[in-house]
């Protein structure tokens, strides 16, 4: 196995880079191409921000053809590329894995990827042994699950196991609205294993950001909007509360929501369509919240009653 890239403290998503099914047109209401950006990933470079997180699936590879672009303009040690193979767009061939992974591979313009995650559960005893040949072969450095709960966690780990392969990382869902990964005991399971934790929707969509409200709404006809502008009224206490302690630090609401979840020992993936968001995050993660803090947001995040859980994901507890 090579010497493991030092991972930075935050991660960088691409789910809303591209068009196209499931791209970020249509999830997030973006048309957001090269042009626009360039200028993205340049500053997550200057910044050491070098982990990027796609999937075939983002766009049905119009986010990995974008990231590829950029990642040539790089030396590949530079970099730590992340992707995903989705079981629901499986093609039936002897090895569907190896397939999808061999168009990630060309997309990306690399002849290895540094994480290379089974996007969801939909057969672990199906899917998982896939992983094996993929690593022994070079082409996968580690291996990780995503939207896996905590037995299925455990039983991809076995599989894998048996061959000499670990899982290294899990990425679920995680945000101040929505800890079943901490509720159903997968961040214990990952803090005592040395599995890395990676936190997606860390800002919700949006919606931990501050920028929405109810005289604000999210992007109307885009998937986000539809799933958040109704609880936006739910979400005023714990806004207001992030607001005032964001204030503290010269930190705006969003850099509240990733600096509480980096104190929670994970690793948050940040989706960024701006430089300011490479900055922000770079930023966030420096943010040390005190203990009465994590509390107070806690409670309220709670109190907001509110089940963000994605109609993609089955639940964890």
């Amino acid at each position: 196995m090579d010497i493991q890239k030092k991972m930075p403290s935050v991660a960088l998503g691409t789910w809303s880079w591209g068009t196209g099914a499931v791209g970020g047109d249509q999830v997030f209401g973006n048309r957001l191409g090269e042009n626009e950006l360039r200028e993205v990933f340049d500053t997550a470079m200057k910044e050491g921000l070098n982990l990027w997180d796609s999937a075939v699936v983002y766009g049905m590879g119009a986010s990995e053809d974008i990231l590829g672009a950029f990642a040539r303009t790089c030396r590949r040690e530079e970099l730590i590329l992340s992707t995903k193979f989705t079981p629901q767009i499986a093609q039936e061939v002897e090895d569907p894995m190896a397939l999808m992974c061999a168009g990630s591979l060309e997309r990306l313009g690399t002849d290895y990827i540094d994480i290379y995650w089974i996007h969801n559960p939909a057969d672990v005893e199906k899917w998982t042994p896939y992983l094996i040949p993929l690593v022994k072969s070079g082409k996968v450095k580690r291996v990780g699950v995503s939207n896996h709960n905590l037995a299925e966690l455990k039983r991809a780990e076995e599989i894998l196991s048996k061959e000499g392969v670990h899982i290294s990382a899990v990425q679920n869902h995680y945000s101040l609205l929505y800890r079943s990964s901490e509720e159903g005991g997968i961040l214990d399971y990952c803090k005592e294993n040395g599995i890395d934790f990676f936190a997606y929707m860390v800002l919700e969509q949006g919606a931990l950001t501050g920028k929405y409200d109810t005289k604000h709404p999210l992007p109307e006809g885009s998937q986000r909007g539809d799933t958040y502008n109704p609880i936006l009224p739910q979400l005023e206490e714990l806004i207001g509360t992030m607001k005032r302690i964001g204030e503290k630090y010269s930190a705006s609401v969003s850099q509240i929501a990733i600096a509480w979840v980096v104190a929670k020992g994970t690793l948050p993936i940040i989706g960024v369509t701006k430089a300011s968001h490479v900055e922000d995050a770079a930023k966030a993660a420096q943010i040390s919240l005190t203990a009465d803090e994590m509390s107070e947001l806690e409670t309220k995040a709670a109190n907001a009653g509110v089940d963000t859980r994605g109609s993609w994901e089955h639940p964890m507890v």
